[in-house]
């Protein structure tokens, strides 16, 4: 109900005026993983290792989904840290030398959701490799509520920029909810660049498209009940009669089988989670057998014998040392489960470049160019 503090209302419909995001987007090319667009294949279960019955817990029908951030990188650099937050610095400063009225409401928003996005990743940062991040977003200290920035001598909480700048001043839009990450699988992407003025709703409608046509954001199950991201429930007033205008909207984007489902569901029910990280590999805990894979240690730990003069007489192990070497499995820093999703991830990742270089659509390029006219059309959102 709050309203939207003086310094970010009005807008320059007819400014030229941009704000320029190179750092961001240098940054996020390095660090983002694009695994491109669901198949909506469910993973293979995980199985624990010889010795142990603890294994790790995955969704299995979302684990292979959603863009990864590397912020196993960031654990070890602080110099990393300080880049990531330097950029956050330098959005926070940006009213500060240019008033946002000046600039059109597409450069406002690209600015919004970028200062949004990289101050989600710092936040997740300080607190990684912790996996499952329910309660860092829903939790009573959710970093969602807190007031982590200063803007234009304002204090702002991530919620103040979504649920009354953005709401309010972008007329409650279920799109731009798309371009705002969370951290979390269930949320939307992180794409591999920052958003900007020309390109913010192109980009928005890519990822909505992304998103719902996963299994993170949809999934119909051949009964009644269309089952939904809990990420509708939790913005709900974006959709006044819940059932009514979430149907109209997914529609919009939804494909396939699921397009279909939809229609015939009765029922819709937003319970589709999953919280944990959107990192890389950095959270697939080694769940430690009782099985020794070291050469070395398998070394000591065999003792062959022979009979003579009716003792039984050591062997030397060294005879033996080529066919043990032979036998024994080479030594893994990461676990099949593990290898097998980071090959899947790598597999999707190759996909997707290989589609973004022989397609020149935006709908399945995802990002947008900046370099030529023909991308960088002229005008308000169509």
């Amino acid at each position: 109900s709050a309203s939207v503090p003086e310094p970010f209302r009005g807008f320059d419909a007819s400014s030229k005026y941009t704000i320029n995001y190179d750092d961001l987007t240098a940054a996020l090319k390095t660090v983002v993983v694009d695994t491109g667009r669901s198949t909506r294949e469910v993973a293979a279960p995980t199985s624990s290792q010889i010795g142990t019955r603890m294994k790790v817990s995955v969704k299995r029908s979302t684990m292979n989904e959603a863009n990864r951030f590397y912020y196993e990188i960031f654990q070890d650099s602080a110099e990393a840290r300080q880049l990531l937050l330097g950029i956050q610095e330098s959005l926070v400063r940006t009213p500060d030398e240019a008033p946002l009225k000046y600039f059109s409401r597409d450069e406002q928003l690209a600015y919004w959701l970028n200062l949004y996005n990289v101050t989600v990743l710092n936040e997740i940062i300080k607190i990684y490799p912790k996996r499952n991040l329910k309660k860092v977003v829903t939790g009573k200290k959710s970093i969602f509520d807190k007031k982590l920035l200063t803007v234009a001598g304002i204090p702002l909480s991530l919620n103040d920029i979504q649920h009354t700048i953005l709401a309010k001043n972008y007329d409650e839009d279920p799109l731009i909810t798309y371009g705002l990450y969370q951290g979390i699988i269930r949320g939307p992407n992180i794409r591999k660049s920052a958003y900007t003025g020309n390109n913010v709703y192109r980009n928005l409608e890519y990822n909505a498209r992304e998103f719902i046509n996963t299994n993170r954001g949809t999934y119909f199950r051949g009964d009644k009940v269309f089952e939904v991201s809990s990420l509708y429930d939790r913005n709900s007033q974006l959709f006044p009669d819940f059932e009514a205008d979430l149907r109209s909207h997914l529609e919009k984007y939804l494909e396939g089988y699921e397009l279909s489902g939809l229609k015939k569901a009765t029922k819709i029910k937003a319970d589709i989670s999953d919280w944990t990280v959107t990192d890389l590999y950095g959270t697939y805990r080694e769940m430690g057998g009782s099985l020794a894979d070291n050469r070395a240690a398998l070394m000591d730990s065999v003792v062959s014998t022979y009979q003579a003069d009716n003792q039984i007489v050591p062997l030397n192990v060294g005879i033996q040392s080529n066919n043990m070497i032979v036998k024994t499995q080479p030594y893994s820093r990461f676990s099949p489960d593990l290898v097998e999703h980071l090959l899947e991830i790598r597999t999707r990742e190759e996909m997707a470049n290989m589609e973004k270089d022989t397609s020149v659509t935006v709908e399945e390029l995802g990002v947008v160019s900046e370099q030529t006219p023909a991308e960088e059309p002229e005008g308000e959102r169509d």
